[in-house]
């Protein structure tokens, strides 16, 4: 029996382009992959762990740009380019600095080393995407309301961006209940670009866990500079373990490696009996 629903994070359209506009099939070959890599994490015989993935990435694109985002980094609109500065400035890169957007985006590519470069090309416009158009927000939410009814699973695994996805959605849906919630790689708590703008509204500066979900978990790689700060504990109560890991000095944020990390096996083994 399968217990797990799964939440993907940024840059997952091209699942919709290869299965040719299926937002099912996307969520399918998505559910396949993420089993094969908790399989790493947890070993022992190959099962099904993954009852669905709530795919929901078509929701923010528009289909411009080959895989639906933006050409380059300088191409990208006024709130995908807000959201670039304020994540470059959790980073510590151009805090000081002050001057039109466009202007400063400019002078802050020049600043970013390629990897950096090639998240903040997924990273911001989904985000901005989300944040800022009421109507795909809500469609966003909505596929993962269903799939989490649909499946009513034990587990909920948010990464990246859906976390704030399902943050957002198990507030807005009471009546949806889970027994563990594991965020991974979260920008939950990232300041001046999600935290302020989340659903419900942090209140004298804290957010809360979910009132349908019994246990909070979070864990981030050290490094991973998508979840800024990686320790939620400071925003948020109602987060009952944090875990801070090293996934790998390049590869720190993607799924994979997040589903292949040991520290998931403690959590999940109890409903895996």
């Amino acid at each position: 029996m399968t217990v797990i629903v799964g939440v993907h994070g940024i840059g997952k359209y091209n699942y919709y382009l290869e299965a040719g506009g299926s937002a099912a099939g996307a969520a399918e070959a998505m559910r396949l992959k993420w089993d094969r890599y908790l399989h790493l994490a947890l070993g022992g015989e190959a099962r099904t762990y993954f009852s669905e993935i709530a795919y929901f990435s078509h929701h923010l694109h528009d289909g411009k740009g080959g895989n639906g985002g933006p050409r380059s980094l300088a191409s990208m609109e006024g709130a995908a380019q807000q959201v670039l500065v304020n994540w470059a400035r959790n980073r510590g890169v151009g805090e000081h600095i002050t001057g039109a957007l466009k202007s400063f985006t400019g002078w802050l590519l020049t600043k970013l080393d390629d990897r950096s470069a090639a998240f903040a090309e997924r990273f911001a416009p989904e985000v901005a995407a989300y944040l800022t158009d009421h109507v795909k927000r809500e469609k966003c939410r909505q596929t993962v309301a269903d799939v989490i009814r649909r499946n009513r699973p034990k587990v909920v695994i948010a990464h990246s961006l859906g976390s704030v996805v399902a943050y957002e959605t198990l507030w807005g849906h009471p009546d949806l209940r889970i027994d563990l919630l594991i965020t991974l790689g979260s920008p939950l708590g990232m300041r001046n670009v999600v935290f302020e703008r989340l659903l419900p509204t942090p209140i004298n500066g804290r957010g809360q866990r979910p009132p349908g979900v019994r246990r909070w978990v979070n864990i981030a790689d050290k490094d991973d500079i998508a979840a800024i700060p990686p320790d939620l504990g400071g925003s948020f109560t109602g987060i009952d373990v944090e875990e801070l890991v090293n996934l790998h000095w390049i590869d720190f944020h993607t799924a994979e490696k997040y589903l292949g990390c040991p520290a998931l096996d403690p959590h999940l083994r109890p409903f895996l009996a």
